[in-house]
């Protein structure tokens, strides 16, 4: 079951501005959670009464509970020092590159605890998933270590004598990561990690429901790059907007990331899209109204609720009577809501897992063989993610991470997704004294 956590403070407005006993500082500096004894912890992150919202190398104050909207001149700004940044970075080399991740996996590790709990205060996750989260991020920096040394293309046979053809990568140049409320550590680490050993340089902006744990992880980050004399700029946070990025990884809402595609289109930028996927679970109180929203809109259409609750507090629902092509069935709520259809065969069935605009994550329980590779082949499910006998949730980092149709076709984390970062250049070699042309093509 989930809650909504507490706010960690309220907005530091002036005193003149503050009613009745909020207009002493004292005061209210006292209801901030990091001044009572059982959230001390807290300091450990480095996490004062205020905290910068912006970093690009250098601390920009704001208030304590949210990132504040940075202004056009700090968005600038730190583009600006991202880019002369990166000059820096893509010239480290790939390994060197790794190396450093390897610290910053190293520092997130020491911390996974108290980050982790962070996460659970902030967010509103159980501990133990908070702290997976910190782990999934941990891993990925352990897997783009031994990426940094393997990243690259063949060099292929030329059918011209006296030629070589190479397929060479390059970094792309500043990523913009802008991740969702529900993974506020592992989705940012999925792209941190991998884009930085590609040599590109981050610019990062988190939900604004979780803006401490953005600020918390940037500064284990800030003190690995400049232990090692290199720009904070490498990885920046800011609240801005993100007009410039040479590509943008979004995490979030389908409605949201169709907005951002188009955006990035008219510039002809690349995008990196990681949408709905109707598989989720529910941690804030607006998630609770968009629950009992579902829950109504299913009574409406003639289904029957097997489980509910009463308040803030919600467990899974299962919702039995209802055809397959329910319109609220084909919705993604965000909410721990199952709808159960009977069917009569495996043809049926699968048509309709992917009758869904969504698709992410499926799976199905068989023994039968034959029915699993059914399953996994084209006319099987067309989602991301393709389980066999173990639940949609969870996926490890080795594998890519993403899915088909409404959620955007974005992949990332392990595999090949590396490759997304990069930009892709077949170059043409020649050691001879010839220029012969391709095709056999001779001008008389």
């Amino acid at each position: 079951m989930w809650c909504l956590p507490h706010a960690l403070c309220v907005h530091a407005a002036k005193a003149s501005k503050l009613p009745g006993s909020w207009s002493r500082p004292a005061a209210f500096m006292s209801t901030l959670l990091i001044n009572q004894p059982q959230y001390v912890w807290l300091k450990e992150l480095d996490l004062q009464e205020e905290n910068e919202g912006v970093y690009n190398g250098r601390e920009v104050i704001t208030t304590y509970s949210r990132v504040r909207q940075a202004s056009v001149a700090d968005y600038e700004d730190t583009v600006k020092k991202a880019r002369e940044a990166w000059k820096i970075w893509a010239d480290t080399p790939a390994p060197k590159r790794g190396e450093i991740v390897r610290q910053i996996g190293d520092d997130l590790w020491e911390k996974i605890q108290v980050l982790g709990s962070l996460v659970s205060l902030e967010m509103g996750k159980i501990l133990v998933e908070g702290v997976g989260e910190v782990q999934e991020y941990v891993d990925i920096c352990d897997y783009a270590v031994g990426l940094s040394r393997m990243t690259g293309g063949p060099i292929l046979p030329s059918e011209r004598p006296g030629h070589a053809l190479i397929d060479q990568w390059n970094p792309v140049g500043l990523v913009g990561i802008i991740t969702a409320f529900n993974f506020p550590v592992a989705m940012y680490g999925w792209n941190n990690a991998i884009a930085l050993i590609c040599g590109n340089v981050c610019l990062w902006k988190g939900a604004p429901t979780t803006s401490l744990i953005s600020v918390a992880v940037t500064k284990i980050i800030a003190k690995v790059l400049e232990d090692n004399k290199l720009p904070g700029a490498i990885c920046s946070l800011t609240c801005g907007g993100a007009d410039i990025m040479n590509l943008l990884s979004f995490t979030g809402s389908t409605q949201v990331g169709k907005q951002v595609a188009l955006k990035v289109q008219e510039r002809f930028g690349r995008s990196l899209l990681e949408l709905g996927g109707n598989n989720a679970i529910i941690a804030f109180e607006d998630a609770v109204s968009m629950f009992l929203g579902a829950v109504e809109e299913a009574k409406k259409e003639g289904g029957t609720v097997v489980m509910d609750r009463p308040g803030n507090y919600v467990k899974l629902t299962i919702v039995t009577g209802r055809g397959h092509d329910a319109s609220i069935a084909h919705t993604q709520t965000f909410a721990l809501i199952l709808y159960v259809f009977k069917f009569k065969n495996e043809e049926e069935v699968f048509a309709w897992n992917n009758e869904v605009k969504q698709g992410l994550s499926s799976s199905i329980f068989t023994k039968d063989l034959g029915r699993i590779f059914r399953w996994l082949r084209p006319k099987g499910s067309d989602c991301g993610i393709v389980n066999v006998n173990i639940p949609t949730s969870g996926a490890e980092i080795g594998g890519v991470f993403g899915g088909e149709k409404h959620t955007g076709g974005g992949r990332e984390s392990g595999s090949d997704a590396w490759k997304q970062y990069m930009r892709r250049s077949t170059c043409t070699i020649s050691y001879s004294k010839d220029l012969p042309l391709a095709q056999g093509i001779k001008f008389q």
